[in-house]
Order: C-alpha cells, then sequence, then structure tokens
C-alpha cells in the first residue's frame, strides 16, 4: 500500500489517498470530535473493499467493485496513520474508536474479522472501541456468527458498537436505497437480542434521514427492544451522487429543530436518540461516511459545501 495524497485539517479531520496493488486505489481517514482532543478521542475510518458492489444512491464509493481487501491491506490503513502519532504502538486515548466504515460493506470480507482478533494485541490501546457498520445483506451469516464469537471473546463491556445502516422504515423505499438482498427487520432484532449483553454498548439503527423517507416509531418499536437499539439520526451527507439523484437530507445543520418532533416520538417509544451532524468542515474535506475523494479529484464535480480542501502530497513523519 501505498499512501500518495491527504485532504484536511490536523485538528478536524484528514482523509487518504492510498494506492493498492497496481492502479487500484482506497481511502481512509481520521478525525477528532472538537471540543475533545485527540487524547480524548480518536477516530478511524477504514475501508474493507476496493470499491462497492452495494451502490446506495446517495454514497460516492458505490457503482465500481474490483474486491476484497486483504488483511495485510486493511491493518496497513490503521498503522498508517497510527505510527505517524504513536511510533511504539502505544496509543494513550481514552476512546480510539476503529470504524470499518469507510469504502465497501465489511460483511462482504471476511479478512475484517481477523483485523479485529489481530486488533488486541497489536497496539496497547485501554481505550480500543471498534465499530463495524453494515447494511446487513442476505448471504452474511457465517460472518455474523464469527463476529459474534470475537465480541464475546475480545470486546465485552462496551468495547465493541455494531451499526445497521436502516435509512428508512418503509420496505419498498429501503429497497430502493439499499438496492441489494438484505436481512428484514426481524431478522436484524433477532441477531442483535443475540448479539446484545448487559455492559455492552446498545446496537445502532442508523438513520442518514432524507426528505420523504419516514421514519415511523410505531414499526420499529414492533421489532427493536429500546433495552437493545438505540436511533441515530444523521444528515445526509452532500456527496455527488447525492446530488445527482436529487436527495436532500431533512436534517439542517444550521437549524437541528426541524427534527424534535420525530426525536421526541421515537423517545416516547423509550428508544435513546442520538442526533449526530458533526463537523460541518467535515463535509469540505471530504471525510464522512458515503464520500469519495478521488472521484472528486478525478472528475472535477462540484458541489456546495463538499469537497473543497485540495489533496496535497505526503511522506509519512517516520521516514522523513
Amino acid at each position: 500500500m501505498k499512501v500518495i495524497e491527504k485532504a484536511g485539517r490536523d485538528d478536524i479531520a484528514i482523509v487518504y489517498l492510498a494506492e493498492v496493488r497496481k492502479g487500484t486505489f482506497i481511502e481512509f481517514a481520521e478525525s477528532i470530535q472538537p471540543p475533545l482532543t485527540r487524547e480524548e478521542k480518536w477516530v478511524l475510518i477504514v475501508s474493507t473493499l476496493l470499491g462497492c458492489p452495494v451502490g446506495c444512491p446517495m454514497c460516492d464509493a458505490g457503482g465500481w467493485y474490483k474486491g476484497k481487501l486483504s488483511k495485510e491491506e486493511i491493518m496497513g490503513q490503521i498503522d498508517y496513520m497510527v505510527m505517524n502519532r504513536f511510533l511504539e504502538r502505544k496509543i494513550p486515548v481514552k476512546k480510539f474508536k476503529i470504524q470499518f466504515a469507510r469504502m465497501g460493506e465489511p460483511s462482504f470480507n471476511p479478512h475484517v474479522l481477523e483485523v479485529l482478533e489481530e486488533l488486541t494485541i497489536k497496539y496497547n490501546a485501554p481505550g480500543l472501541i471498534t465499530c463495524i457498520s453494515t447494511v446487513a445483506p442476505q448471504g452474511s451469516e457465517d460472518f455474523f456468527g464469527h463476529l459474534l464469537k470475537i465480541k464475546q471473546k475480545y470486546y465485552n463491556g462496551g468495547k465493541f458498537q455494531l451499526q445497521f445502516s436502516i435509512h428508512t422504515t418503509n420496505s419498498e423505499l429501503r429497497d430502493k436505497i439499499i438496492p441489494i438482498k438484505k436481512w428484514d427487520f426481524s431478522k436484524i432484532a433477532a441477531y442483535g437480542a443475540q448479539f446484545y449483553k448487559q455492559g455492552d454498548r446498545k446496537i445502532t439503527l442508523n438513520f442518514a434521514l432524507a426528505k420523504h423517507w419516514p421514519i415511523e416509531p410505531d414499526i420499529l418499536i414492533n421489532y427493536f427492544n429500546p433495552d437493545t437499539f438505540l436511533i441515530k439520526l444523521t444528515p445526509v451527507n452532500p456527496t455527488i451522487r447525492a446530488t445527482e439523484n436529487k436527495i436532500e437530507s431533512y436534517i439542517n445543520p444550521d437549524f437541528s429543530d426541524n427534527i424534535s418532533k420525530i426525536v421526541s416520538n421515537l423517545q416516547k417509544k423509550g428508544y435513546k436518540v442520538i442526533v449526530s451532524i458533526g463537523e460541518l468542515e467535515e463535509n469540505k474535506i471530504g471525510s464522512n461516511c458515503g464520500q469519495f475523494l478521488r472521484r472528486f479529484l478525478e472528475g472535477g464535480h462540484k458541489i456546495k459545501g463538499a469537497y473543497e480542501y485540495w489533496a496535497s502530497r505526503i511522506i509519512p513523519t517516520w521516514i522523513r
């Protein structure tokens, strides 16, 4: 893996572009969450596939797919960012979060499971928390069966965060937003009940809320126990594909009151609700979920509020 470019700000987020194999590229990112310092919370977001075969209409990483990354290629992303800051792989960060959520559906790649096991021995990181974000594809049962065993062995007590991308409670619309065969709500709920144990982080149901994408609390409560699941509401990031497909975010980062009724209705059902808007500067950097730096750099697309940082060539600190 050869890291060739980066864009962003050290005090918010940086996205990296790397060549793996010959002529194939991936991206990965790191971020902090102001006003928290890096010593308090540091998040790494890594790719698991070369592209993504799912093709969600708001995600710039979809539309092409060239295979799975190896364990070494996934670990290489993590180790690159770690070694840039902690040469001895001793990471004194209170919340050191690694998200398998950049390019690719992680359950399509069994090497992700190997990485989850290796992380526990490769780094001295008492604050390590790992996160899988998934659309729960049909046929991924073996992956999630092994994931459960790994969580039970290495990541109990709040060290693991499992997130299902749901986006809407309308099943027909959900099939258009996530255009592959996937688990239905009953299957997600059954797995979640098996996965979650007392002391774990609640399983996240993520909704990137767009206009005309309904979220019905009465439907959710029929499947998902609030003692096991929480709800996360996020904006639809200003990606190129979202713009092309005329998908508008229901959440306005400058005015969050428009979702107060949705939040209230979910809370009345007993759900913990997280509204996660994040730093607006991350849209300009292109470091938010579903944004793909290379497509912008090659295509020259211009969209308001996104991809405004130019990439620069970089040399790792440990070889300068």
